[in-house]
């Protein structure tokens, strides 16, 4: 069973049908006409719209799982995916779950013992609180002794959610706060630490995977400095930024943190890595990552059917001599349903027309459909876009074209931020950082206004008689 939505729920049940494994979908009641539904060979409505109301709640999923007679419960990324009440309530229940333990979960999945271990193995990390701080005075005297900046972070979750940048003293108050509000209103759990902030870093990020047999292989970097709101839109692999040793120095503290915490299945590592060269351990996601295609792309490897074989018992096939440099370069882009004219808000909208892009080394991870309808209540990333080619200059090419033939309206999506990004100097120089959005982002004097309005056409994407006349159906 999936416990999941969308394009990721798509996703494995894909690489099961490739298996010859069954699938059972869930669904709340907005999704019920989603394509997770209609492909799986099963589908179980848990009812509810909210996620709090469905994929957020655990009896719910569970007792699906029960009902159908499944095996094992893959989770997918985001909802319950590195929850350990959950993953211990599976187990519970004599159902596998796809994924790490529950005591892996607990002390990798909570930022705060993730740091402690990591300090305790020898990984880096930036100087901050040993553990979750609870009252502005905790966090003054932190300040006092590391300095300004910091940035607050949620001990129990990740993907941008609970963060905020204190620069200075006046402003912690009223972040604290949010960052507290964030937290607990995305992961129920309102723990926060601090940390010192590092100035213009690069995000790099490592994909890891573990058995049951001791074994721990790491694979090529992924590059996701490219953020709006400390969330990811662009990822590549590999970076520029990373050499042979310093990818083999950054992989073996990688495999080093997960041996000590005895975890098994995929998971990423994720750095911060400085203009100087040296990097900081930042977070442990316990699950399978969005940007997980990058990292298929240029190793060959489907990581949903490692995950699936793990899980069933069987020693990994996978060594890491095998995937030490990665085979060619590929890049992702996030498709969100956003305004990024007005700072990346949600949209919502029915999917009036689609055409995707089609050709050598593109991949399209989606579950949209003309018809298929966005709503408020989940995340607004609807599609991902993944290119691949033999070096990074053709890569890049390769996605901008792409980019300029991905059809599809009925809301605003990230595309144009995406075919800005790949076609500007600093993407192509591969000189950038977290900071990228902040510093060219809309716009400023030193972008070409026709190049704007280029990726805007390119993605704006029909006309009025389009709109009207519906395509016939080998159109789509």
């Amino acid at each position: 069973m999936i416990a999941n939505r969308g394009e990721i729920a798509l996703r494995v049940i894909r690489t099961c049908k490739n298996l010859g494994i069954s699938t059972v979908a869930i669904y709340s009641d907005v999704d019920e006409a989603a394509l997770h539904v209609a492909e799986a060979d099963e589908a179980i409505c848990i009812g509810g719209i909210t996620p709090r109301e469905s994929y957020l709640d655990a009896d719910k999923v569970v007792n699906a799982a029960l009902t159908s007679g499944a095996e094992a419960i893959h989770p997918g990324y985001g909802f319950l995916s590195e929850n350990a009440a959950f993953a211990r309530l599976v187990a519970e229940h004599n159902i596998t779950f796809v994924g790490p333990s529950p005591e892996a979960i607990a002390m990798l999945g909570d930022k705060t013992a993730a740091r402690a271990l990591a300090k305790s193995v020898d990984v880096p990390v930036a100087p901050g609180s040993d553990g979750s701080l609870s009252s502005l005075d905790e966090i003054h005297t932190l300040i006092s002794d590391i300095g300004l900046p910091v940035i607050i972070k949620a001990a129990a979750g990740g993907g941008g959610k609970g963060m905020r940048i204190v620069e200075n003293e006046a402003q912690l108050d009223s972040l604290f706060h949010q960052a507290q509000g964030e937290a607990l209103a995305s992961f129920n759990d309102d723990r926060v630490f601090v940390e010192r902030y590092i100035d213009r870093p690069r995000h790099i990020e490592f994909q890891i995977l573990a058995d049951h047999h001791g074994n721990v292989v790491y694979f090529p970097e992924r590059e996701c400095s490219i953020q709006r709101r400390h969330q990811k839109v662009i990822e590549e692999s590999p970076s520029v930024a990373v050499t042979p040793l310093l990818r083999s120095k950054m992989g073996e503290a990688a495999a080093r943190l997960v041996q000590a915490a005895g975890y098994t299945s995929a998971g990423t590592l994720e750095f911060l890595l400085d203009s100087r060269g040296e990097f900081y351990f930042m977070e442990v996601n316990t699950r399978l990552q969005v940007e997980h295609p990058v990292t298929e792309m240029v190793t060959g490897i489907d990581f949903v059917e490692q995950q699936l074989r793990i899980a069933s018992g069987e020693p990994m096939s996978v060594k890491q001599q095998d995937v030490m440099q990665p085979k060619g370069h590929a890049i992702e882009c996030r498709i969100c349903a956003e305004d990024v004219f007005c700072d990346f808000l949600p949209d919502i909208g029915r999917v009036e027309f689609m055409r995707l892009p089609e050709g050598t080394g593109i991949r399209n991870d989606s579950a949209l459909y003309v018809g298929y309808e966005v709503t408020v209540h989940y995340d607004p990333m609807v599609a991902k876009l993944i290119v691949w080619a033999e070096d990074r200059s053709t890569c890049i090419e390769r996605t901008k074209n792409a980019l300029d033939n991905y059809h599809l309206a009925g809301f605003k999506t990230t595309i144009p931020f995406c075919r800005l990004v790949v076609d500007s100097e600093p993407f192509l120089r591969g000189e950038y950082s977290t900071f990228f959005t902040r510093d060219h982002w809309p716009l400023n004097h030193n972008q070409n206004i026709d190049q704007i309005v280029g990726a805007i056409a390119a993605a704006g994407l029909v006309n009025e008689q389009t709109r009207r006349r519906p395509l016939p159906i080998s159109e789509f």
